[in-house]
């Protein structure tokens, strides 16, 4: 298991709760793995301060840094418009909104099988929110290197 965020502070935080777990800082625009490292990945409300393009070009990504069968989970804020918030919750600070079948476009364009997309209401950050559980598909290509024994 491995942590990542870009912000140092937070991985202080992560390491003074979690002395043990491997953090690394870096940008999921710019992750420094190789293909097929991790069996899932869990992004939760990190996407959200992203621009539509790079979330795009991250789903992509994250597809390819996953064995095939791999899960994918998130949280997305449901909504139209996207912008920097001027009050509330985090001001000054980006977020993207997407619309539940806008997402599920994104998901299956970037080589992801949807298993659960729904809209929730988060009490904790308030508003209606995007769950969504994807997996990597296995190809035909792939199914080749299995065994299959009959009886």
């Amino acid at each position: 298991m491995v942590g990542l965020d870009i912000n140092h502070s937070l991985l202080d935080y992560a390491r003074r709760r979690s002395p043990r777990l491997t953090l690394v800082q870096a940008d999921v625009r710019n992750l420094p793995y190789v293909a097929e490292a991790f069996d899932g990945l869990w992004a939760a409300a990190s996407l959200i301060h992203l621009p539509k393009i790079s979330v795009h070009a991250s789903f992509r990504r994250l597809a390819k840094l996953t064995k095939p069968g791999g899960l994918f989970a998130a949280t997305l804020i449901h909504g139209r418009h996207s912008n920097t918030l001027r009050n509330g919750w985090i001001p000054g600070r980006f977020i993207s909104r997407w619309h539940k079948q806008e997402l599920a476009t994104a998901l299956g364009r970037a080589g992801w099988q949807i298993i659960e997309l729904k809209i929730v209401f988060n009490q904790e950050r308030k508003g209606r929110w995007l769950n969504l559980l994807v997996r990597r598909p296995i190809l035909k290509t792939e199914l080749r290197d299995t065994v299959h024994i009959d009886y």
